[in-house]
């Protein structure tokens, strides 16, 4: 009486292996490559390189020429107005990140309750995202808050009695207006779906279970919604710093043409753009150096709202 033998299976080599099943690793490889070359060529090269430019005279040129070392980094820091710049990225996010949070969260809270038309309300609210930044801060620059007489928001306080307003000038700080509302305008659709997406990984049952409880209104919201929407946030959050510090077109679109940047008118990248490239002086060394900087700050940023909301997770438990 003989025994079967069980089939061996054929030892499968490393070409197997990175091909995976059917060949899915070379797959996700061709569908990603695309992708993966082009952040490595349009934003991780630039950004090495323009660290490696930071630590060299390079005007008119890309091609280091000097070594300086860290001068051009304390050139900035030695700069009134680059100070006075990083002071306007606080000022527009004190603004712009709670005030866009809470439209966003709000919106995306009415519209996940909608029975009808909620397709339409969320378009009418994304579409502005892709609208570029350019074209809404020239639209709310000569339409909304044209310091002429004849702009919307002048027309409106004429027909109420009173005097036109120079809303871009004039000495005053009513540009912060303009350029608060621009940008909610333009990116309060884009996060309120990011909160819908979020809301709508909540499970249903966990509100049942809430309401059997007598949770409602505010307490729903407080002990329920926002703390499974942690992770939603911390990214909300994250972008909406980044997106601040690379305010830029509202700024010098909408300040730029008057002649001279009022206080607190000058961010950062408006600032680097005109003393690095500005006039026609191309100093690639300063630009470098000062976007290195930009970025520790923005990583500092970070790190820091990442262990604030770690902690009151803790603390929530």
């Amino acid at each position: 009486m003989t025994s079967a033998t069980a089939p061996t299976q054929p030892r499968r080599g490393l070409w197997h292996r990175v091909r995976g099943r059917q060949g899915r690793n070379l797959w996700f490889a061709l569908f990603v490559a695309p992708f993966f070359i082009g952040l490595l060529v349009f934003v991780y090269v630039p950004i090495a390189w323009s660290a490696y430019l930071s630590f060299f005279e390079a005007r008119n040129t890309v091609t280091p020429t000097k070594f300086v070392g860290f001068d051009n980094y304390l050139y900035l820091l030695g700069d009134d107005l680059f100070r006075n710049s990083l002071l306007v990225f606080v000022a527009f996010a004190v603004f712009i990140v709670p005030l866009t949070y809470a439209c966003s969260l709000g919106l995306a809270l009415l519209l996940d309750k909608l029975r009808w038309g909620r397709a339409f309300f969320r378009s009418v609210f994304f579409i502005p995202t892709a609208v570029s930044y350019v074209i809404a801060a020239i639209i709310w620059r000569f339409s909304f808050f044209n310091g002429a007489r004849f702009g919307l928001l002048n027309s409106w306080l004429r027909s109420w009695g009173f005097d036109p307003v120079n809303w871009l000038g004039g000495g005053n700080n009513l540009y912060w207006i303009a350029l608060v509302s621009v940008r909610l305008w333009l990116q309060v659709g884009f996060y309120m779906i990011l909160f819908i997406a979020g809301l709508n990984k909540i499970p249903v049952e966990t509100y049942e279970a809430a309401a059997l409880d007598g949770a409602s209104g505010w307490k729903l919201l407080r002990w329920i919604t926002l703390p499974q929407l942690r992770a939603t946030s911390v990214a909300v959050v994250m972008l909406l710093l980044i997106n601040a510090f690379q305010a830029f077109d509202e700024f010098y679109n909408m300040l730029g043409s008057i002649g001279s940047y009022p206080p607190y008118g000058r961010p950062p990248l408006v600032h680097l753009y005109l003393i690095a490239l500005g006039g026609g002086k191309q100093d690639l060394g300063v630009g470098g150096a000062g976007t290195v900087i930009l970025t520790a700050i923005i990583v500092a940023f970070g790190v820091l709202q990442n262990r604030v909301l770690n902690r009151g997770e803790r603390a929530d438990r």
